[in-house]
């Protein structure tokens, strides 16, 4: 039997499947709650209920379990969708990043691909990918409505203030804070 065959035997059988998505769920609904650094083959093997042998043949590294936890936690990530309003549009994805970053924890998985920014390769492609999904839908909003050479230097604007305003600050990205932001970003480029 080669090894195609059984990759896709793998692939098509329920159990390694099952096995698949309960390892990985439980390793993203830890690394959310408790950070990179809580992430190891024993804590993932309890919560998820499968034997460590188990989840070291299909994730030999944390880093692999991590980046497999990010791909689905970035994957199943939405968006407000777009009304058209440029205003509205902006409002409402901000509050959703904000929301993000207060609730569900994004900050932490920033922090760890932030912490280990000298690592490359695997923790560059999760940074790039955490970035990418977050700022996805506010960057289609901005694409919509601003000169080509502006989507950039607002995007950076925007998600920078709301990111320091939350995680460094410690401060809620409400509606006032939001609104003033908008207005001043927006404001730069009339």
């Amino acid at each position: 039997m080669s090894v195609m065959t059984i990759e896709v035997e793998e692939a098509t059988d329920p159990r390694v499947a099952r096995t698949r998505r309960d390892v990985v769920d439980a390793t993203a609904q830890l690394l959310l709650d408790e950070g990179w650094d809580a992430v190891t083959h024993a804590e993932v093997a309890r919560r998820a209920g499968y034997a460590k042998a188990t989840i070291y043949a299909h994730w030999p590294t944390r880093l692999d379990l991590i980046r497999a936890s990010i791909d689905q936690i970035c994957d199943e990530a939405s968006h407000p969708p777009a009304t058209g309003d440029l205003r509205d549009d902006v409002r409402a994805s901000l509050a959703d990043f904000a929301h993000d970053l207060e609730v569900g924890h994004l900050d932490r998985l920033l922090a760890g691909v932030i912490e280990r920014a000298n690592q490359g390769g695997v923790v560059e492609e999760l940074r790039k990918r955490l970035y990418e999904t977050g700022t996805r839908a506010l960057r289609a909003i901005l694409e919509t409505h601003l000169d080509p050479h502006d989507v950039e230097p607002a995007l950076n604007l925007l998600v920078g203030a709301v990111l320091v305003r939350v995680s460094f600050e410690g401060a809620p990205a409400s509606a006032p804070f939001v609104d003033a932001l908008i207005d001043r970003v927006l404001h730069q480029q009339k």
